[in-house]
């Protein structure tokens, strides 16, 4: 059956089966390369012999580098603004509570030197995060 020359009248309707396979490939894609894009710190935590403690939702984590670099939740900071940031940090918490994660191959003076500007910022409490000893 033709139609007729009279009824040339545009297409109205949109074929979305070719956009629908796009935005699956473009999932799937997705989903694969996601888990890649994970960016980290590299720090060789030193390994000891003790159970983890529990994991709250909130927590504040300062990182020293190898290089005695500081970063403070995904921001780096400078050693000389390390007590202003604590604080700053900890404002309007009610807990004050920090973990620590120090490579292994820091000088323990710095680490003191970075424990002792978090004590003076008011934290009370400071945990050192570790790796097992069996984990390799």
């Amino acid at each position: 059956m033709k139609a007729s020359p009279a009824n040339k009248s545009p297409l109205s309707e949109i074929n979305v089966v070719p956009l629908v396979d796009v935005l699956l490939v473009l999932l799937i894609i997705f989903m694969i390369t996601a888990p890649m894009m994970q960016q980290g710190l590299s720090v060789e935590l030193p390994k000891v012999t003790s159970r983890p403690l529990p994991s709250k939702d909130d927590v504040q984590v300062l990182t020293i580098t190898r290089n005695k670099a500081l970063i403070l939740n995904d921001k780096k900071i400078e050693e000389k603004d390390l007590k202003a940031a604590v604080e700053f940090l900890f404002a309007r918490k009610d807990t004050k509570e920090i973990f620590l994660k120090a490579d292994s191959g820091v000088p323990y003076g710095f680490v003191v030197h970075c424990m002792g500007a978090i004590r003076q910022a008011g934290i009370d409490k400071v945990n050192i995060v570790t790796k097992p000893a069996d984990e390799r």
